[in-house]
């Protein structure tokens, strides 16, 4: 029997998340299975708990600084410890790692496999009723802006995904990275249809391989929004026809969400172009930033076509005049941006008279 400390750093502005550690409640899963006993922590702690095993998470590769801190602390304060660090920081960003603390942690990159198909310790999390899975791992596109292909190098799919699905949850959110790439995607239609749980396919649906029949079945779901990406200009005509089917199968354009990639290799007018697009089919755009997976701080990184300014009108033009810092397709939104000559004037914002 060993004694488990499970660590998520501690939530904040520079490490934020809505979700609980996917991860962690899998690792505490596995060590209840061979009678460990398990302790979760947020942050720093220090109530006496004599850990064998010190089990650290880690998100994006801009939210590292948390990350270091709570290894500081645990590494100084539990001298005996073998302290792992697993997620996708530690995946991304290893040699990083290595050269900050050197031989003192021990890092698990990418999936564990004993762990996959293991149903997460939700208990840990009592206040949280949405069951989080994978019904497919990895993805089928190598698309340059995406570092899933080094987090998931290979691409497997399950046939079912009850045995995912914690007792009481209500809800059901995917994190696949492409779930339509799956063999099985019918198989895990049918599973939801039958369970009847809220479901959510939150890393979006690949426009590409969305067609009548997967309009249709996703219809026949308690799916109250559909994800899609418009992440370069290539994927236009696909898109547009998958709105198309979509609405036609009876989802309004404000229950259909678009991620809208920027400050990669586009400009901000291919990027307007693209809101644009968004606007008159009527959807809802959430423009998304790209990061790169070297550690940095986030939002420091400005694209070669852009600048500092534009990148921060788009930031600003979300939170004055966006909702949950996406743009609907409102009347007003739309004429502002459909009409706009160019890209400052899209987003110019009015001042407020004194």
């Amino acid at each position: 029997m060993k004694n488990i400390l499970l660590v998520e750093p501690q939530k904040g502005r520079h490490y934020y998340t809505s979700y609980p550690p996917l991860g962690l409640l899998k690792l505490s899963s596995y060590h209840k299975q061979r009678k460990d006993i398990v302790k979760f922590v947020q942050g720093f702690s220090n109530n006496g708990y004599d850990p064998n095993i010190i089990y650290i998470t880690s998100l994006f590769t801009y939210a590292f600084e948390p990350v270091h801190e709570v290894i500081r602390y645990y590494s100084a304060n539990y001298k005996k410890a073998k302290i792992i660090v697993g997620g996708i920081y530690a995946t991304l960003c290893t040699d990083h790692l290595i050269e900050t603390f050197g031989k003192r942690i021990e890092i698990r990159k990418g999936i564990q496999k004993e762990l996959d198909n293991i149903l997460p310790d939700y208990s840990l999390v009592p206040n949280w009723q949405t069951s989080i899975l994978f019904s497919s791992r990895g993805c089928t596109r190598k698309c340059s802006f995406c570092t899933v292909n080094q987090l998931e190098p290979d691409f497997k799919a399950l046939k079912s995904i009850k045995h995912l699905i914690y007792p009481g949850h209500t809800k059901v959110t995917f994190w696949d990275n492409n779930v339509l790439a799956s063999p099985y995607w019918k198989d895990i239609f049918d599973e939801l249809k039958e369970l009847k749980l809220e479901v959510d396919f939150n890393q979006g649906i690949d426009a590409r391989l969305l067609t009548k029949e997967v309009a249709n079945r996703l219809k026949k779901l308690n799916i109250p929004r559909v994800r899609l990406a418009y992440d370069t200009i290539g994927v236009k005509e696909s898109l547009r026809k998958a709105i198309k089917l979509l609405n036609e199968s009876g989802f309004d354009g404000r229950r259909i969400i678009v991620y809208c990639l920027h400050n990669f290799t586009d400009s901000p007018e291919d990027f307007l172009n693209r809101l644009k697009d968004l606007m008159e089919w009527g959807v809802v755009v959430y423009p998304m930033r790209y990061e790169p997976p070297e550690p940095r701080k986030k939002n420091t990184y400005v694209g070669l076509n852009w600048s500092a300014e534009q990148l921060e009108m788009i930031a600003q033009a979300r939170r004055v005049i966006g909702y949950g810092g996406a743009f609907p397709p409102y009347e007003g939104l739309k004429k502002k941006f459909i009409n706009a000559k160019n890209f400052e004037r899209a987003f110019a914002l009015r001042q407020k008279r004194i």
